[in-house]
């Protein structure tokens, strides 16, 4: 029954034309590994995934070559490689992220009464993963799931500096730039010395240059490799008490919340002692 259901769920239909069968089968035969099956001989990869034994050496023989597939010589059976590991790893990395910042964002937004943000690059965009809003009011309209450039942001400033100069350019390349006079940067150069600024920094702050009337903070959230995988933030309408307050008590605040994530992620915060 479990072979039967493993060919026929995965098999490409001739109404869609989009779907591909190589990957459909290559899918297929990692979905034949289980606990109870946790090594097998081609021919019983090829029987479960109802093929014949050479229509499945190729896709076997890639899948191995890729590190999905580990081969015995000896034996001649396989089992799953350790690059299966990656496939889930940005899904549950993602699921640990949210549920460890989430209780840090909201002791943040209780502490300074900011509203309190998490994202994560994408592409040249900051997508928006976690809000926690201000008891005092809204103070931005951005919600979860909100997906705003990267070089007008504080997000997303801090998460371009994670990246080489390198990688900077090469993302940013081909972009076409059309902002309002006074929102930076307006070239790929004015980008580039922007990053610059912004690597030394350890929480970057805005007012009101992308989203007028908001004071905008943020810092890096890291894994345990020091890689810069989130951004954190606090934002409030933008008056005179919070703007004084932006370089003491709230960015001390929005740094320890940075810290809290990074620590419980095993990262240790930039510029921290040693272990």
């Amino acid at each position: 029954m479990h072979e039967t259901h493993l060919s026929q769920s995965l098999r490409p239909t001739g109404e869609d034309k989009y779907l591909v069968p190589g990957l459909i089968r290559g899918l297929q035969v990692l979905q034949a590994f289980t606990p109870e099956s946790r090594e097998m001989s081609l021919s019983e990869i090829a029987r479960r995934v109802g093929t014949t034994r050479s229509a499945a050496f190729r896709t076997v023989y890639t899948l191995a070559h890729q590190g999905y597939l580990l081969h015995n010589p000896e034996s001649g059976r396989y089992t799953l490689g350790p690059a299966v590991l990656r496939l889930g790893y940005g899904y549950l990395a993602t699921r640990e992220l949210l549920e460890i910042a989430l209780p840090e964002l909201e002791r943040l937004r209780d502490a300074t009464d900011w509203s309190t943000h998490l994202g994560v690059r994408d592409g040249r965009f900051v997508l928006y993963m976690l809000r926690v809003p201000s008891r005092m009011g809204l103070a931005s309209i951005v919600h979860v799931g909100s997906r705003l450039p990267a070089a007008g942001t504080t997000m997303g400033r801090v998460l371009l500096a994670g990246l080489s100069e390198q990688d900077l350019v090469r993302l940013y390349r081909d972009e076409t730039y059309h902002n309002a006079p006074g929102q930076t940067p307006r070239s790929l150069a004015e980008l580039v010395d922007q990053w610059r600024r912004d690597r030394g920094a350890e929480a970057i702050t805005q007012i009101g240059s992308f989203e007028s009337g908001i004071v905008s903070i943020a810092a890096p959230v890291r894994d345990i490799e020091g890689n810069v995988v989130a951004a954190i933030n606090a934002t409030q309408a933008a008056s005179s008490g919070n703007i004084e307050s932006i370089d003491g008590p709230v960015r001390e605040e929005v740094l320890r919340c940075a810290a809290a994530i990074t620590r419980m992620l095993g990262g240790r915060p930039e510029g921290a002692p040693g272990r």
